[in-house]
């Protein structure tokens, strides 16, 4: 039987919302384990209390070749086959392993998805755009075209830094990895191109969006995705093998900091927050130490995705936490 605690003092984010006289019960749940095992990604994804049904997309990120810090299909294999799902990719924009379909098709293969699940490039044939809802950057988002195939989505994320973003959770996962590669690249140029070629010239990103800009257009593009779905989406972070470097770098450097656990919600904006909250107050020693990865984040302002995610109205930063043990 699992046992839930509430962990209202690791919380900083719900403290403020002590002080401000917010009613804490509307506040979204965050479920928190220690425990990374296939078993507990089946109970997290249970104590969520929502049954993903229909045609279920798990998506994550397969992993550039070269990277082996990608979440590994035994990990996630119980949970997948719990909701019976399919997992979904979508191409890159910058070139390496997964952006030709044909090389990513390989690199699903050499790392173990396609031998053990249903698996689906999701702009391999054609992509889609979606509306946007806050339309300060982005006038639509571009998807790949079989997300209309699917009526829930699973957003299995790893929590790691990134080189641009400066963290990547389950924000960036739907925003970033739901995109086509031309929506990556209208994404990544606040809305000013959809051409990947053109995005990543030195010209171009030397006049490009400023880096609040790029964020505020990620948090955009995953409140699209999250629209169009119906809400019918569950957020998971994995807090495993937390290189300051991304899934799609072919060359990241080795994690600094230990496994921290796996976080769950129905609320993206408090998923990622609650994990942030959980690297900045971690406490650091030599050989587990948490500074290379908060200064990825800080090097990029990464933060101020949830401020400006928050702010309209894709999730709260005021969680609950709650422990399984």
């Amino acid at each position: 039987m699992k046992k839930l605690f509430v962990l209202l003092a690791l919380t900083p984010a719900v403290m403020a919302a002590q002080a401000r006289d917010v009613e804490l019960t509307k506040a979204p749940r965050v479920y928190f384990t220690r425990d990374i095992s296939p078993e507990s990604l089946v109970k997290i994804y249970k104590a969520l209390g929502v049954e993903a049904t229909g045609r279920v997309a798990v998506k994550i990120s397969t992993g550039e070749g070269g990277n082996n810090h990608y979440l590994k299909p035994t990990l996630i294999r119980n949970l997948v086959e719990e909701v019976n799902g399919t997992i979904v990719e979508c191409c890159t924009a910058y070139g390496g392993t997964r952006q030709d379909v044909k090389k990513h098709w390989q690199t699903i293969h050499e790392h173990g998805f396609d031998s053990i699940f249903a698996v689906d490039i999701m702009d391999e044939l054609d992509q889609i755009r979606i509306p946007v809802k806050d339309r300060k950057h982005l006038k639509y988002d571009i998807v790949g075209g079989h997300l209309a195939n699917y009526d829930f989505m699973i957003n299995l994320a790893h929590f790691k830094g990134h080189a641009m973003g400066g963290f990547g959770g389950v924000l960036k996962n739907a925003s970033i990895g739901v995109a086509s590669t031309a929506g990556k690249a209208y994404i990544h140029s606040a809305g000013k191109t959809d051409d990947a070629q053109l995005a990543w010239t030195k010209d171009y990103i030397a006049a490009g969006p400023t880096q609040n800009l790029f964020l505020e257009s990620m948090a955009a593009a995953a409140q699209a995705v999250h629209n169009y779905m119906g809400g019918r989406v569950i957020y998971i972070n994995v807090m495993n093998n937390m290189s300051v470097d991304c899934d799609c770098d072919g060359s990241p450097e080795a994690p600094a900091i230990k496994d921290i656990g796996i976080v769950a919600s129905l609320d993206p904006v408090a998923a990622d927050q609650a994990c942030l909250d959980m690297v900045f107050n971690y406490n650091g020693t030599q050989g587990d130490d948490n500074k290379p990865l908060i200064n990825r984040i800080n090097r990029q302002h990464g933060t101020y995705i949830t401020d400006y995610a928050q702010s309209i109205g894709l999730g709260s930063k005021e969680y609950i936490l709650l422990y399984i043990e």
